[in-house]
């Protein structure tokens, strides 16, 4: 990214002065060497974003951004539906709800060791993986409104984890609001036989270890020790919600023009909040919210039903889940003033920090886990919200390490047998079904994980609590 037309605000965080079309500024969070690794397109989604009507106080993107559809991905953005503001289906993403969630399992790297393989063998068996992957779970025209609705609530009531996993998933595990009839027949159908599968691309879940605290008290508040292993879970909402961004995209760029809206991108296509096609958007958005929701809830299931097998009497418990790609309302300060806002986060993570009511209560006194997601071979973290990012980016951090090359430069970069065979030496089991999938996604694909979540605790988006590495990783 060239960085001559940014001022610097401090050493991670940059500023796009208001210009032209823009109606706010453009801020970019990361050091100098992050930045002049950004492509430039990041640059200019950051300006087209900061264009939109009903914008507030700035267009922001993460530390890990990179070039996205329409809005970067690491993007985050807020609006004001009595100014006009506007809600898009670009800036909340293909992958409705794509989050993480973190199980702590209690056992530690020796535990493990003896089952090892096993384990991986019997994750790879029971959790569906890959394009178009089904499960056991067949929903009916009637279940799938139910599941829509209620999210990790109906997957609980059907028996697929405990009521204690709501206290520890955003919204209590189910997006209020959300409208099913505003979901086609098509993204039902698409969804029909997903329920309970990992899907493909980035998604995975991984095996990991405590290797590091960083933030004792936070880590004690969190259940996390070192030596100890956790789960990670990183998928969406499936075909269902690639599908609704799909169908409201094109809806969105087709019907602008009818509400006064002048697109700087045909990939930013957005309505007004308070118009039919906003409300019908974000209906249905939030319909494939629960559906995120519940699709990890059931995959925890299945994972702790795995452990169990070969750790009898084991509980998995949930830490915290977390969505990225979403549009929620929330209570923000801006100019002095308490705001009603419509917050769009895209490759982004939530982090409230100490003291707010929307979350869970045993997190309020210390604020709330951020997880942030790695790549087969890399480190992950575990990071708690910081006060201050609510007025730095309307409390919100960076999801993973972000994108440093396409998928197809990838392919072309690496092959997926070797790829496999460094990693095993490395102690990382990978079960995957497809050689170009692991590929596309090699870790050395990504950015440093490292550098960039000490740019998101250096810019006080958020503050690092523990860092964790891959032992084994079912890849989708």
């Amino acid at each position: 990214m060239n960085i001559q037309k940014l001022e610097r605000i401090d050493d991670c965080a940059w500023q796009i002065p208001a210009r032209g079309r823009m109606r706010v500024p453009g801020i970019i969070y990361g050091t100098e060497a992050l930045l002049l690794d950004m492509d430039d397109k990041v640059q200019e989604q950051v300006i087209n974003v900061a264009s939109l009507p009903g914008i507030v106080q700035a267009s922001y993107a993460m530390p890990d951004a990179h070039w996205g559809y329409g809005f970067p991905i690491g993007g985050v953005a807020a609006f004001d539906a009595e100014q006009g503001g506007v809600v898009s289906a670009g800036g909340v993403g293909f992958d409705i709800s794509c989050g993480v969630r973190c199980l702590r399992t209690g056992l530690t790297r020796a535990e493990l060791a003896p089952v090892k393989a096993e384990l991986a063998d019997l994750l790879y068996y029971r959790i569906p993986v890959g394009v178009g992957s089904q499960g056991a779970i067949r929903l009916n025209s009637r279940a799938m409104d139910a599941m829509l609705s209620g999210g990790a609530r109906w997957a609980v009531a059907e028996g697929w984890g405990s009521a204690a996993d709501l206290a520890h998933i955003e919204e209590g595990g189910c997006m209020a609001g959300a409208r099913p009839e505003a979901v086609s027949e098509r993204a039902k159908r698409r969804q029909r036989d997903e329920m309970g599968t990992l899907g493909s691309g980035n998604h995975y879940l991984e095996v990991q270890e405590v290797t590091e605290i960083f933030d004792a008290e936070a880590a004690d508040a969190f259940g996390l020790r070192q030596g100890e292993l956790v789960v990670f879970i990183h998928c969406g909402s499936r075909g269902l919600g690639h599908q609704i961004g799909t169908e409201f995209l094109k809806t969105m760029a087709i019907q602008a023009g009818q509400h006064g809206i002048s697109l700087p991108d045909r990939e930013l296509a957005c309505a007004p909040i308070n118009s039919e096609l906003g409300q019908r958007y974000l209906g249905a958005m939030r319909a494939a919210i629960n559906c995120a929701l519940a699709n990890r809830q059931i995959l925890t299931h299945l994972t702790r039903q795995v452990f169990a097998q070969l750790f009898p009497g084991i509980e998995l418990s949930l830490l915290y889940d977390v969505s990225h790609n979403t549009c929620k309302v929330e209570e923000h300060q801006v100019d002095g003033q308490t705001r009603r806002l419509f917050v769009h986060r895209k490759g982004a993570t939530r982090a409230f920090g100490p003291g707010r009511d929307d979350m869970p209560a045993v997190f309020r006194h210390i604020g709330q886990p951020v997880l942030i997601g790695g790549s087969m071979g890399t480190a992950s973290h575990i990071l708690a919200g910081n006060e201050v990012a609510r007025s730095h980016s309307f409390a919100s951090a960076c999801h993973g390490a972000g994108r440093a090359m396409s998928r197809r430069q990838a392919f072309k970069t690496w092959q997926g047998g070797p790829l496999l065979d460094g990693l095993r030496e490395q102690g990382i089991l990978v079960r995957s079904p497809s050689s170009r999938g692991v590929a596309e996604e090699a870790p050395g694909a990504y950015k440093d994980v490292d550098v960039v979540v000490d740019a998101a605790h250096q810019a006080g988006l958020a503050r690092k609590v523990a860092r964790v590495v891959p032992l084994v990783c079912i890849k989708g």
